[in-house]
Formats: structure tokens, sequence, C-alpha cells
């Protein structure tokens, strides 16, 4: 099986890098000065589950694309979906299956739109990983995970093939006939999280440290799950508590990805986490006039990317 990864960076780079580690044929789609520090240095992991350096590593460029791949993983920032798709189209084939790892929900009408629906499937990771300052892979927690499906709930020959070929390279694999829910109860969360410690500038632990701090993350918790519950996936008790868990955990250092990005100065997915979230619950609103707190945290995002964009 001839897998695509789109990018090399902190998911790509370690799903890619652990099956290409494990013997599966993985290519690194990457731009030239990616390509060059790969080839220079190797594909870097820095893991509690076992650190590894891949040399040889298999890259190609957009222009050098040849032929179609068996699969296409998707891994990239939400807001580069468009640049990303122009990259990766000489790889997508009539059979070629396109996994995308992207955040929120959006992102599936935009690539049924560009390659058509049979070619998309639903997926989520689940990892805690960025690159540092050598540019290599550091993984933070002992989670890694894969959970995907057709969107249609049906359990297909290729989803089977496709979790084989996962499995290889020893993170955790979910093929599931219920990708959508999950993809909801994963949004749900993540909003919460980049919601609060994106509006209070701090983590988990400091919030609910704070005076008010649990009962603002109680409402916006319940604020994001009122959004999927209105379109048909309520969370259901595991996902929540599993969420309640992280959310709520006494101590806990655990911050979104998206402050990380506004304290490095970085664009953020504030328009496909939060903005779309809130496009998306309509007569759902439950704040009357005065902004909830979804809305406050992500006026708080974008004014942050408008000063920063000066």
């Amino acid at each position: 099986m001839r897998i695509l990864v789109v990018g090399a960076g902190a998911v790509g780079g370690y799903f890619g890098g652990r099956m290409a580690l494990a013997g599966q044929d993985v290519t690194f789609l990457v731009r030239e000065a990616r390509a060059q520090e790969l080839a220079e240095n190797g594909l870097v992991i820095k893991s509690p589950r076992g650190d590894a350096t891949l040399s040889d590593v298999k890259t190609v460029l957009s222009s050098r694309i040849d032929g179609p791949y068996d699969v296409v993983l998707l891994s990239c920032k939400a807001y580069d979906l468009d640049s990303a798709m122009a990259s990766f189209a000489p790889a997508v084939g009539p059979g070629t299956a396109i996994l995308p790892l992207l955040n929120g929900m959006r992102h599936l009408d935009v690539l049924r739109d560009r390659f058509g629906a049979a070619s998309v499937l639903g997926g989520v990771c689940l990892i805690a990983a960025t690159l540092d300052a050598s540019r290599a892979i550091v993984q933070m927690t002992n989670m890694h995970a894969i959970v995907f499906g057709e969107l249609d709930g049906a359990r297909s020959a290729r989803v089977e093939a496709i979790a084989a070929a996962l499995r290889t390279g020893g993170f955790d694999v979910d093929a599931t006939d219920a990708i959508v829910q999950q993809m909801w109860e994963k949004w749900v969360f993540l909003a919460t999280l980049a919601g609060s410690t994106c509006l209070m500038r701090a983590s988990v632990g400091d919030i609910l440290a704070a005076p008010g701090g649990e009962a603002a993350m109680q409402a916006l918790f319940d604020e994001c799950a009122a959004v999927a519950a209105a379109h048909g996936h309520p969370m259901r008790e595991p996902s929540a508590e599993r969420s309640r868990a992280m959310l709520f955990a006494q101590g806990s250092a655990l911050t979104a990805s998206m402050l990380r990005d506004i304290e490095n100065g970085l664009r953020t997915e504030g328009d496909h986490v939060l903005g779309d979230l809130i496009a998306r619950r309509g007569a759902e609103k439950t704040g009357g006039a005065a902004p909830t707190l979804l809305e406050l945290a992500y006026t708080h995002v974008k004014a942050y990317e408008r000063r920063h964009g000066r």
C-alpha cells in the first residue's frame, strides 16, 4: 500500500514516521526546505513511547508526484487546506482514499467538493506533539491514536486494509462505524479546551484554580455540547466523561495548541474550531444579547489575529 503523508510536521511526521519505521511504503509530501532537513538529519521522534530516528526518509515535491497513491494522510492546519489540496491533487486517483486528521468538520465539505464524496474518509487523531527548535517531533504525552472510518458508517474493505497498515506503526487504531459522532465529540472537547485556555491565556489547572474558573469551564463545555446535540450528535457518556476528566483535572498543565500558536505569534485555527461551531449553532444560541463564552473566546482569538496581522 502506497501511503502519502502530506507534510512532515508534528502529527503527520509522527504517525507517518512510525509506519515507515515499521516498513510501510510511506512518502512525505514536503516543501524543499523540509526535504533538505529530513535528508540531512532524518525524521527524529522524541517520545515517551520510545525515541526513534528514520533515516533515508522518502520525500516528494508536489511537482514530482508519480501517479496516484492508495492513501493520502492529511494532517495540515485547517487554514492550509486549500494549498494542501492543490499540492496533493496529482496523487489522487479513482481508488485513492483521503484520510484527513483535521480539527472541526468544515474540511469534509471542502474535500468532497474537490475530490468527490467517495474519496473522503472521516478521521481524528489523539496526540499531543510539537516540533522543537531542532525540528524534531516531540510527543508530550503517552496518547497516540487514530480513529477513522467511512462517513456513512459502512465497514468497507478499504477501511480494514488501511487499518491494518496503520496498526503496524504501534499506535492505537480504531476503525469505527461512528466516525462522524466521534468527530463531533472531539470537536466539543477541543473547542472547550481552546476556547477556555485562549480566553484565559492559562492552563486548565490555572483556570480551575481561579475564582469562577470551574464554572466558566463547565458553561463553555455545555455550550459546545449543545451545538453537537442540536446537529444530532449528543455527547455519549463515555466520551463526555473522558473530556471532563481532562478539562477538570486540578493542577493540569494542559493547554490547547491554539494557545501555543498565540504565544508563539502564529496563525490560529480559530475560524475552524470556534467560528464554525458558532456558525453551525444558528438558532440554538443561548446567550441572548450578551456574547456567550464561546463567542467571547472567538472574539478574543480574532482580535489577536487582527493585531498580529498588522
